[in-house]
């Protein structure tokens, strides 16, 4: 039988066939010596191949076979930088949700999280929630951010979950697709996700004021089905966002803006940090480029892990 993987929880997988019929599976222990190099072999979004277990009482399954993923989105865990984890596969597109407070999000997490995305060549459309609840001042802030990534090329839209403001506009986005949510803990992902359809009922939680961080109400990624023709994962809250499996070479790549003016460098293999004639330099001298997205640039190539636990409230 072959079915989608809807949601893991580490040891089982919840798997819907076409038909619409549910089956918990488990996976052969084999899966776990394949060279899979990640925590979690199989992600929600995968397709897979299971046999029914006729061994169990209940109606249960075991994974025989992962299908060719088109996509997925992969991070390494900041305090376990050897571990990575697929967070989700065969993404259509990522909606990352950015608050400028209630709590933080820092530009070296969105610019890491996009890196990663244009690696895999999935689609981000920045929503910036909680529109409703900002200061004059912030509201000047989430101007400038979305000035600074619509102009590299990104879809930005100011969101409220509680109002509804734009929030048509992001269903209009969805239909037809599979889209993840995904952002640090206490950005609003859950109620943006019940806004969207008020018949999930997923549960939220309140901002610890101590910290002005999020509390973890998703501990499990999980797709759902949607009445208007849309599949939505709902991913756990990410406080760190390691970047995986990069050479230095390539990560201007996957800054467009850099990309653009790559060939104007006198170098072609130039890392746009200290080499003469870089295009890239020129351009951030000028303030065409962001000197946060510069900034963001450094910090991944030099592997500034420990500068950017700083940045991310030191946890995972």
């Amino acid at each position: 039988m072959t079915g989608l993987v809807y949601k893991s929880t580490g040891s089982w997988y919840t798997v819907k066939t076409e038909l619409g019929a549910t089956y918990e599976c488990r996976i052969k222990g084999k899966f776990r010596l394949q060279g899979i190099k990640s925590t979690n072999p199989i992600a929600v979004g995968d397709y897979v191949d299971f046999d029914l277990d006729t061994k169990s009482d209940q109606e249960t399954g075991v994974i025989t076979n992962i299908h060719d993923r088109e996509n997925y989105i992969v991070r390494k865990s900041v305090n376990l930088s050897k571990q990575t984890h697929i967070i989700a596969s065969n993404i259509d597109q990522v909606f990352l949700l950015i608050t400028i407070d209630n709590p933080p999000t820092f530009t070296s997490f969105i610019d890491r999280f996009l890196v990663t995305a244009e690696a895999y060549s999935i689609k981000t459309v920045l929503l910036f929630n909680k529109i409703d609840t900002y200061t004059e001042e912030t509201i000047l802030e989430v101007k400038y951010l979305a000035h600074v990534y619509r102009d590299i090329g990104y879809e930005c839209i100011e969101i409220s979950a509680k109002t509804g403001k734009n929030i048509e506009k992001v269903k209009g986005l969805m239909e037809g697709k599979v889209s993840m949510f995904t952002g640090h803990s206490g950005v609003g992902k859950s109620t943006l996700v019940n806004a969207i359809e008020p018949s999930l009922d997923l549960k939220t939680k309140a901002i610890s004021t101590q910290h002005m961080q999020g509390q973890h109400t998703t501990t499990f990624a999980e797709m759902f089905d949607l009445s208007f023709n849309a599949k939505i994962i709902d991913t756990p809250g990410i406080k760190g966002f390691g970047v995986v499996d990069m050479e230095k070479e390539e990560i201007g790549d996957y800054f467009p803006e850099f990309f653009a003016l790559k060939q104007d460098c006198k170098f072609n293999n130039c890392l746009h940090i200290e080499e003469p004639k870089c295009a890239v330099k020129t351009a951030l001298n000028n303030d065409e480029i962001a000197a946060s997205r510069y900034a963001s640039y450094l910090q991944i190539i030099e592997g500034d892990e420990q500068h950017y636990r700083t940045d991310i409230w030191n946890q995972e």
